[in-house]
């Protein structure tokens, strides 16, 4: 009898995954002192803390470079899979440091921003065409069909800003009385979305409303338009809801922001590294894109709008 139970009670340790080898997941996060980032960060440890995951994280600093010395120390470390957000969405750079990877035999994930390589096995991220979209809804219906229109970019040849910015100008292209007066890269920064629009605010004193691909450089914006005595009469909308964003939509600042789900993308990266190690099958779409295999695998989040009226609900 007691051996019955011991045999019962081993087949239960067993099957709750307690003999097995801890799972090792390394993530080469972009930027950690940008926000954004720090949300997929925080999914990630947390989805990795309730899966007993152990996790190696870099900072990549915002350097295809230093992202690449980074995998390669995640290669040689042997872990079982790799998270990764590209410095450049759909950027070779990153592309080669996921290639290295896989062919070490170890999966990659992309997180939020496309890796530039076809070997990627899966990238979660915000439908960010979906997103843009949105955002040219809400200007469009806020400036009655009429009026000056400034874009800030992310970095040129980014994936993810062209995809925004390309679901925006397809909205606004419907409003013969909605001129894109400017479309500038920021990259992504508050300082350079605060440096772009003073110098643009020049050009175009008149403008109506700012659309920033991302909160950081909407933000930026915000303060040029502040100094100039503009903020009150221009409608801003960021992308991301980063708390800052949300803090500034309850203070009247930003008019609003396009939601990502960057907790929940790091937090579901993670349990797709789990599944692809277990050979366990999960849905995603095939998405074509501009490069030159044309394809990538893909799980899309569905972008929402957050403005005065709801921003309460997503305050912590």
């Amino acid at each position: 009898m007691k051996k019955v139970v011991f045999l019962m009670v081993l087949m239960l340790l067993v099957g709750a995954g307690l003999f097995a080898e801890q799972i090792v997941i390394g993530y080469a996060c972009r930027r950690l002192t940008n926000p954004y980032w720090v949300m997929t960060k925080n999914g990630v440890e947390d989805a990795a803390a309730k899966y007993g995951v152990k996790v190696i994280l870099y900072d990549c600093q915002n350097d295809p470079a230093i992202q690449r010395n980074n995998v390669e120390d995640l290669i040689q470390a042997k872990v079982d899979a790799i998270l990764i957000t590209s410095i450049v969405t759909g950027s070779r750079a990153s592309g080669a440091a996921a290639d290295a990877a896989v062919r070490a035999g170890i999966p990659v994930i992309g997180v939020d921003t496309s890796c530039g390589s076809p070997r990627v096995a899966v990238t979660i991220r915000t439908d960010n065409v979906l997103g843009g979209r949105l955002a040219g809804k809400y200007i469009a219906e806020e400036l009655n069909g009429k009026g000056k229109v400034i874009v800030l970019e992310g970095p040129a040849g980014d994936t993810n800003s062209a995809l925004r910015v390309g679901g925006f100008k397809e909205v606004i292209a419907k409003y013969p009385n909605i001129k894109i007066v400017a479309s500038q890269p920021a990259d992504w920064s508050r300082v350079k979305g605060l440096n772009t629009m003073e110098n643009l605010l020049q050009a175009f004193p008149d403008v109506d409303a700012v659309f920033g691909a991302n909160d950081e450089m909407a933000l930026g914006a915000i303060e040029a338009l502040k100094a100039a005595r503009k903020l009150k009469t221009t409608i801003v909308v960021g992308f991301d809801a980063t708390p800052d964003a949300l803090k500034s939509i309850k203070a009247g600042k930003m008019s609003a922001t396009i939601q990502q789900h960057p907790y929940e993308e790091g937090y579901r990266a993670v349990e797709l590294a789990i599944k692809i190690l277990r050979g366990e099958p999960f849905e995603s779409k095939v998405v074509m894109r501009p490069w030159p295999w044309g394809m990538e695998h893909a799980i899309e989040i569905p972008a929402t709008l957050i403005d005065a009226n709801n921003v309460d609900k997503y305050l912590k």
